[in-house]
């Protein structure tokens, strides 16, 4: 892999015109690099210092530039440019190399850029929010639940983050091909929509035989759905058969095969730890707080259904077998 990634090094200015050349920048006060700033020979070195100062904010006359050997100030110096130095004078006249670095030494005892503070977001004072003043705004979730408060003294949010969550299962199983359960339908423009009824949730009155027969139509259709995910979709998979995911590809090894409650939609899942960072998970559900299986980093996990799994001989892929130009796989 290494002979493959440095194989150009060798030839990588070869299209450059003669007298075009490629300097890295880099800065006394800064961890950042700038690699490869195409220069012409016959710049001067005061162009050297404008494009210093745009991409680090140290004004000209601050800038005491280093043509360094290597990439490091420990490689050693070839020029040390002190910031009175003739701005006119060519920067052919250097001698620079294509990938030389020139290390700008910010000289100003006032510099914005001392002590991090263009990169360490940790030195940037917070913005913070007192409860009371977010009470007093507009347009927030508060206030939105508060408006929706005063329209239906029964309203909750819980209440409402139950009924769109059961409206996003139901509208998730109508894609699937399952039927409508009761209490809902759709709407003129093809999306489902929850059916208030007259006597339903209005007050104190509303009818609770309503509201559980929506209830038990999603859970008709929810059962349905966990069904078609049942058992016999992961037979044949168990924990550390090699397997390939589609879509995609995507290889790796069987590391949890059962319900995972947690996820939504019922059924059993297959959990995957993947040989190649490509997952959603580290083999943990709800944002950690569970964990199914140890995936062996972020993105390393992921949990799908049986019928996109394929297990069987899928050994680890080796990146130079992709490179091999008579791949099948290759048009």
């Amino acid at each position: 892999l290494q002979a493959y990634v440095k194989a150009a090094d060798a030839t990588q200015y070869d299209g450059l015109a003669t007298d075009t050349i490629l300097l890295d920048l880099t800065h006394s006060n800064l961890r950042q690099r700038h690699a490869e700033i195409r220069f012409d020979l016959h710049d001067t070195l005061g162009t050297l210092r404008q494009r210093i100062h745009q991409k680090s904010g140290t004004p000209p006359q601050f800038q005491r530039l280093l043509f360094l050997r290597g990439n490091t100030v420990d490689g050693g110096v070839l020029y040390d440019v002190p910031p009175e130095a003739d701005d006119g004078r060519m920067l052919g006249y250097y001698g620079p190399a294509n990938g030389t670095t020139v290390h700008c030494v910010d000289v100003d005892p006032h510099s914005g850029s001392r002590g991090g503070r263009y990169e360490d977001t940790s030195l940037v004072e917070k913005y913070r929010m007192t409860d009371e003043e977010y009470d007093r705004r507009r347009g927030t979730l508060r206030d939105w639940g508060r408006r929706q408060k005063e329209a239906d003294p029964t309203f909750n949010l819980a209440k409402h983050a139950r009924e769109h969550r059961e409206l996003m299962d139901v509208t998730r199983q109508v894609k699937l091909g399952y039927p409508l359960p009761e209490g809902y339908e759709m709407d003129s423009g093809g999306k489902v929509k929850r059916v208030e009824k007259e006597n339903e949730v209005n007050g104190s009155g509303g009818s609770a035989a309503s509201a559980s027969a929506a209830a038990a139509g999603v859970s008709s259709a929810a059962g349905a759905m966990a069904e078609e995910n049942g058992p016999q979709t992961v037979e044949g998979v168990a924990v550390g058969n090699r397997c390939e995911i589609q879509p995609g590809g995507r290889r790796g090894t069987v590391s949890f095969v059962g319900e995972v409650p947690e996820i939504g939609g019922g059924g059993h899942w297959v959990g995957i730890t993947f040989d190649e960072p490509v997952g959603k998970t580290d083999g943990t559900v709800q944002g950690g707080k569970k964990r199914y299986f140890d995936a062996g980093g972020p993105n390393m996990g992921g949990f799908t259904r049986g019928k996109n799994v394929k297990v069987g001989d899928y050994p680890e892929r080796d990146i130079m077998d992709e490179l091999d130009s008579d791949s099948e796989d290759e048009l």
